[in-house]
């Protein structure tokens, strides 16, 4: 047991810690499939590349153009809902920009009516100077 301590004991200063080497790395692939060109892999192996697809609850899901596409939405395609949500936002932005524009317009017609009426003011107080004058 005594020895047991002293090889688990490290002194404070003195001795280094010095771990085992360790072996070099053995090769990642041992296949020679990564040097051929898609088409021969294709080939050999009968593996066809194309977009990843998956089934879930029923509807098939299709990656394109970076996100998943439903294959089967309703009575549509999912590139139809793709296409239609789109529209569905540049309309959604259009709408948000007019209504920016009318609220524009309603400033631009207060600040007109409230100097019609300064104006109008002035003109009568005037007329009425002049009158006082006469």
């Amino acid at each position: 047991m005594e020895d047991l301590k002293k090889s688990l004991k490290m002194p404070l200063f003195g001795n280094t810690f010095s771990p085992k080497k360790i072996p070099p790395r053995k090769s990642a692939s041992l296949s020679s499939l990564h040097t051929l060109d898609r088409s021969t892999r294709e080939v050999e192996l009968g593996l066809e590349y194309g977009p990843p697809a998956m089934n879930l609850g029923g509807q098939s899901w299709k990656f394109e153009e970076g996100q998943w596409i439903s294959e089967s939405v309703g009575n549509g395609s999912g590139k139809e809902f793709q296409r239609l949500k789109k529209r569905n936002v540049q309309l959604e932005e259009e709408n948000n920009l007019l209504k920016l524009k009318i609220e524009i317009l309603l400033d631009m017609l207060t600040e007109t009516t409230v100097e019609y009426h300064l104006m109008e003011k002035e003109a009568e107080d005037i007329k009425t100077q002049i009158r006082r004058k006469k």
